[in-house]
């Protein structure tokens, strides 16, 4: 149940607090003129299960709009305390929701003080709250969403689910044995390409890091010419002028020592360095001796390096990539070696999940044959205490057009679609054929107090689904949604007198200007409140005498008190 909303920054309102705890069940209604915020207060509660908010939605000079609700969650409300659990939202006895909209567009949704998606929050408010919008009168019309009526009326949903994940087990396996027998007829073009990509990768010898190896001997190579002058001509001088004046410091330096000892060590250093310099010479003319001038050499080395990069443009970037290449070549060669025994695999598994699948689709329709005949005979029932004695309400249940899996889809074996008549005589007819806006009215509503007394969801909200109601209808109408707020907590914003008559709480919604902003305010009303507006829903905003005293009749009529 919703026990409180609060709601601030929405649109035309500023602040509204509406704290319901004392009204565990009843109705409550939403009154006023056309234009007055009604829709502002039912989008604010949509908010909360998730739809979609913008950033026009924050009232003007204001920041952020928030939205905040509490729901009483019942101790024996076992799917939506599951849902709690697995999600690790339970709080106690409460749910308690919130979303943000920020100027700059951003939305934010808590469910318990946690951040929770849009699509989350509609699963779990799912379970709080249900409403009634002339957008499911729209689906009511439309064949496609009757098969997911007939669910939720027969507690069918959970095994439509266990069919649907049957069935993708099915699909997949059977794409996978789709895509297995085209490779099979491609089967020898595939190995004779993998065998080509292969062998040219295995004949060419490829090994790590070899292209790397071989640019750097290419480049020695090519730079021979150079190194032979450049090195050569250093080893010469070393060898000859340097060594030769070398030897003739040296001999003056060690006679000189003769003379002084303190040149003793400096002759000693200049010794080291000859030596050194002789090393120095070798080593020179060993490296001019190894350098390589092989012409032949230098022509290989470019044509293996084309090749490798002839190797690279077609497997890989780098040669680990192309040695890559060449073990998946292989493992695909041995899986084309083993297609067959894939197939056979496979064809195993899409049988025997298509069997499975076949045997739950075959119970679900049973299950529908039962439930969609109780569907209609509680429909006729609900219609008939509409105003509709007569009516007949029919669920063509269809079978599939062909047989095996080809007929099934996601949802089972079957296409529903809601056939009606209205007056005695009459063919039923598919709804969008021949229903009116009041029985259209009339048709969701009878829906809606069958799925009531099945389902889990304690608060109901009709968004004004009394369009083209009037008379007789109008009365039953009231008399209905007031039985159905017997054992639920229904909302309804509504022009019906008759509706707003049967209200336990009843608020009349309204702009007020002050300060030059204008806003919407919702107007708790106390008994003479409530007759004086159902006085202006009936007769206008200057209603005579005659029509307050029918609205004071109504009102005691409907709501069981009599009016001071």
């Amino acid at each position: 149940m919703l026990q409180e909303l609060r709601v601030q920054n929405l649109a035309l309102i500023d602040t509204l607090h509406l704290d319901l705890s004392a009204q565990p069940t009843g109705l409550i209604v939403l009154t006023g003129e056309t234009g007055a915020g009604k829709s502002i207060i039912l989008q604010a509660i949509n908010l909360l299960t998730g739809g979609r908010g913008t950033a026009s939605w924050v009232r003007g000079d204001c920041d952020q709009a928030d939205i905040e609700a509490v729901f009483a969650v019942r101790a024996d409300h076992t799917e939506l305390h599951a849902l709690l659990d697995q999600h690790a939202l339970a709080d106690g006895e409460h749910c308690i929701v919130r979303r943000v909209l920020t100027r700059e567009g951003r939305s934010r949704l808590y469910l318990n003080d946690r951040s929770v998606t849009a699509r989350l929050a509609a699963e779990l408010t799912a379970n709080l709250v249900n409403i009634a919008s002339q957008h499911d009168q729209q689906q009511l019309l439309n064949a496609r969403f009757h098969l997911d009526y007939l669910d939720l009326f027969g507690d069918l949903w959970d095994q439509r689910l266990q069919f649907g994940q049957l069935y993708r087990r099915w699909q997949q396996a059977a794409q996978e044995l789709r895509q297995l027998r085209e490779r099979e007829q491609d089967k020898e073009r595939q190995r004779d390409f993998l065998t080509f990509q292969l062998t040219e990768i295995r004949k060419a010898g490829v090994s790590a890091g070899e292209d790397e190896q071989l640019q750097r001997e290419r480049d020695r190579l090519k730079a021979s010419d150079g190194l032979l002058r450049l090195v050569g001509d250093a080893g010469r001088i070393l060898a000859g002028t340097v060594s030769g004046r070398l030897t003739e410091i040296r001999k003056n330096l060690q006679q000189a020592a003769t003379l002084d000892s303190d040149l003793v060590p400096l002759a000693e250093r200049l010794a080291a360095a000859g030596y050194e310099l002789e090393d120095l010479a070798a080593l020179l003319d060993k490296y001019v001796d190894d350098v390589p001038t092989d012409p032949s050499r230098l022509e290989y080395i470019s044509a293996r390096l084309a090749e490798l990069r002839q190797l690279q443009r077609k497997y890989g970037t780098t040669l680990e990539e192309v040695l890559a290449f060449a073990d998946a070549a292989e493992a695909d060669l041995a899986r084309l070696e083993d297609l067959e025994a894939q197939i056979g695999r496979v064809e195993r598994r899409v049988d025997e999940a298509a069997a499975v699948a076949l045997q739950v689709a075959a119970a679900l329709s049973a299950a529908r044959q039962e439930a969609a005949g109780r569907l209609a005979t509680g429909m006729e029932q609900e219609l008939a205490s509409l105003s509709f004695p007569q009516a007949v309400f029919r669920v063509d249940l269809r079978p599939p057009a062909e047989e095996g899996m080809a007929g099934l889809q996601a949802s089972g074996a079957d296409t529903v679609e809601f056939l009606f008549s209205a007056n005695p005589g009459e063919p039923v007819k598919p709804l969008v054929r021949i229903v009116s806006g009041g029985e259209l009215s009339r048709l969701l509503l009878a829906m809606k107090c069958l799925l009531a007394r099945r389902d889990q969801v304690d608060t109901v909200i009709f968004d004004e689904v009394d369009a083209g109601i009037g008379g007789q209808a109008a009365e039953s109408v009231a008399d209905k949604i007031s039985e159905l707020a017997g054992h639920h907590q229904v909302f309804c914003i509504t022009h019906l007198p008759q509706i707003a008559a049967c209200a336990d709480l009843h608020f009349r919604v309204e702009k007020v200007v002050e300060a030059g902003r204008t806003r919407t305010v919702m107007v708790p009303l106390d008994q003479d409140e409530q007759v004086a507006e159902l006085a202006r829903m009936l007769g206008g905003e200057n209603p005579t005498a005659q029509t307050r005293a029918y609205a004071s009749e109504l009102f005691a009529r409907k709501s069981g008190r009599k009016t001071p």
